[in-house]
C-alpha cells in the first residue's frame, strides 16, 4: 500500500520531477478501489466520462481510496463548472477534464476549480472537501486552492493546434494526452503506437515541459509505459480496473486449465 495520504504530496512529487502511477477506475464497488490502494498504486482516476458511476456514488469511492492511501482523482464528462465543483466538493484531490481544445477552455476549467482570487468556484464549506465545515473558513479556501490538482486533457486536433496557447494558461498542474482519442483525430483510430501519434505526443510534451508543466498519458501495456517514461511523462495512467481484473482472471483460468490438460496427457 502506498502512503500518498497528504493531498499535497502528489503535487510535490510532480514538481520534484517524480513519476506516479494509477489506473482508471470504473468499477462502482468501493472494495475495488481499496484493492487498487492495497496493490500499491499512487492514485486512481474515478471515471465519470466512460464509466457508469454517478456523482452520488463518488463520495464512497473517495472514502475507500483515502482509507488505503490511494489519491482519488475524478475524470468528469465535460468541461462543466457544475461537474468540476461537485467533483471537488465530494473530496477528490483533483479533477481531470476531457477535450480541452483551446486556451479559453483551459482558463474556464481553472476558474471553475479554484476559489477567488484564482477562480470562481462556487463557495460552500458544508461539503466533504471542507470536512462539513470542520475546517475553518479562514483556512479552507486557500487550502483548497493550494492543494487541488487540475488536469487538462488534450486529445483532438484543435487542442494540438492550440497547444502553444494552452500551455501558457496559469493554474493547472498536468497536461494529459489521450492517445486513443488522438489516434482517432489523426485518422488512425486505435493505432496508438503509430509514428504519427508518437510524434504528436512528443511535440505536445516538449512544449508543456518547457513551461514546467507535468505531462501524463494513458498506457495499456508496459512498452507504452517505458516509452512515456523516456518521453519524460510523470503522470502515468496505466490500465483500467475492469481490464486489470479481466487480464488477471484470464491468466488464472488459462494456467489452471493448462494444468488440467497436462494431467490428462499423463493419463493417456
Amino acid at each position: 500500500m502506498n502512503n500518498l495520504n497528504d493531498k499535497q504530496l502528489i503535487k510535490e512529487l510532480l514538481k520534484g520531477g517524480e513519476s506516479i502511477v494509477g489506473p482508471f477506475a470504473r468499477i462502482q464497488d468501493p472494495a475495488a478501489i481499496e484493492i487498487l490502494g492495497y496493490g500499491g498504486f499512487d492514485f486512481g482516476i474515478i471515471d465519470l466520462e466512460h464509466g457508469p458511476a454517478s456523482i452520488h456514488q463518488v463520495e464512497n469511492l473517495i472514502r475507500a481510496a483515502k482509507l488505503v492511501g490511494l489519491s482519488p482523482i475524478i475524470r468528469i464528462r465535460e468541461n462543466s463548472q457544475t461537474m468540476i465543483q461537485r467533483a471537488l466538493d465530494a473530496g477528490a484531490i483533483g479533477v481531470q477534464i476531457p477535450q480541452i481544445n483551446n486556451a479559453e477552455m483551459a482558463r474556464e476549467a481553472v476558474r471553475s476549480a479554484k476559489f477567488h482570487p484564482m477562480g470562481e468556484r462556487g463557495v460552500c464549506r458544508f461539503t466533504r472537501s471542507a470536512q462539513y465545515s470542520h475546517i475553518p473558513k479562514e483556512v479552507y479556501f486557500d487550502k483548497a486552492n493550494d492543494e487541488s490538482l487540475v488536469i487538462l486533457q488534450v486529445e483532438g486536433l484543435e487542442g494540438v493546434r492550440n497547444i502553444d496557447k494552452i500551455v501558457e494558461v496559469d493554474g493547472f498542474d498536468v497536461l494529459f494526452i489521450g492517445p486513443y482519442d488522438l489516434s482517432q483525430a489523426l485518422g488512425i483510430p486505435g493505432q496508438v503506437e503509430d509514428p504519427k501519434v508518437i510524434e504528436t505526443m512528443e511535440s505536445i510534451t516538449k512544449k508543456a515541459r518547457e513551461r514546467g508543466i507535468a505531462v501524463g498519458a494513458f498506457a495499456d501495456n508496459l512498452n507504452s509505459v517505458k516509452r512515456f517514461i523516456d518521453m519524460d511523462l510523470q503522470y502515468l495512467s496505466f490500465g483500467i480496473d475492469t481490464g486489470i481484473f479481466y487480464e488477471s482472471t484470464k491468466k488464472v483460468v488459462s494456467d489452471v486449465k493448462n494444468l488440467i490438460e497436462d494431467r490428462k496427457d499423463l493419463r493417456v
